[in-house]
């Protein structure tokens, strides 16, 4: 794989940044507002989509149509363009749907881009908070009304203090996957559910120490593994090896020690 300068990847940054303040530019008007709720769901139960969803992905796209056309698009409302690109942006415009709808500010802007199939550069976005968190390979940054800051983990290398995290333990684990989560949560020092994808973004900034999710796909992953890596942290699937491209079982930490201590009883559930 060919390393990207450090001129093409703060150009990129540049531009990761402009496209966070457009689409928080046509999500914000509908948080907390008329959003356009309908059920993409069906018979297999309720998932929400709104304008904000799909009407941000529009955006993202048509500017990286605008500025990259040689690039690719994953995106969770509108599909694949051209996934084998060079450059391929993965999107989620609102990672927490369900949180968005009701006006809680814990929904996320998720962007990534891959460099020959490579998560190089992402950030987690929270407009209503007025956050972008961004990272790559030479660190990562909080960028908000207050300035930027470097990102950094903390240490906790024990399981018994750890914060841990995860979406919805119910909804997402299988039976499996619930006893080795229950598992791990019986150990931690403290644990939070319903953060969605802010969770990593509390990890790179060294407030909390585990986040456990399975059933990822790529656009729910994608941009935060180089802002959790930027910050000194790990992205891994429950065996400890690198996080596919389709997301999947996932473990984010901010230490290796408290991570090893986790996947004792994750790997039991890998699949």
């Amino acid at each position: 794989m060919s390393a990207l300068s450090p001129a093409r990847l703060a150009e990129l940054d540049a531009f990761l940044l402009e496209l966070n303040r457009a689409s928080a530019a046509h999500i914000l008007p509908l948080f907390r507002g008329d959003h356009g709720l309908t059920d993409k769901g069906g018979a297999a139960g309720f998932d929400p989509v709104t304008e904000a969803d799909v009407g941000a992905e529009r955006v993202i796209r048509k500017l990286i149509a605008e500025r990259y056309p040689d690039h690719g698009v994953i995106g969770e409302e509108l599909g694949y363009d051209r996934p084998d690109a060079e450059f391929v942006w993965v999107l989620d415009p609102v990672d927490g749907t369900r949180a968005f709808i009701c006006g809680l500010p814990t929904w996320c802007t998720l962007i990534g881009l891959r460099h020959e199939g490579r998560p190089v550069l992402g950030s987690i976005g929270q407009p209503f908070l007025g956050e972008i968190y961004i990272g790559h390979a030479g660190g990562s940054r909080l960028v908000s009304p207050a300035g930027e800051k470097p990102l950094k983990v903390r240490p906790c290398p024990l399981l018994t203090d750890a914060v841990i995290a995860t979406t919805d333990p119910e909804a997402h684990f299988d039976g499996a996957e619930l006893g080795a989560w229950r598992q791990v949560r019986a150990a931690a020092r403290l644990a939070r559910t319903g953060c969605d994808a802010y969770a990593f973004a509390r990890v790179a900034a060294g407030a909390m120490d585990l986040v456990v999710e399975a059933g990822l796909k790529a656009w729910d992953i994608d941009a935060a593994i180089p802002v959790i890596e930027g910050a000194g942290g790990l992205v891994t699937d429950w065996r400890g090896q690198p996080v596919a491209g389709n997301g999947g079982q996932v473990a984010i930490a901010g230490d290796r020690a408290c991570l090893d201590e986790a996947l004792v009883a994750l790997k039991r559930s890998a699949k």
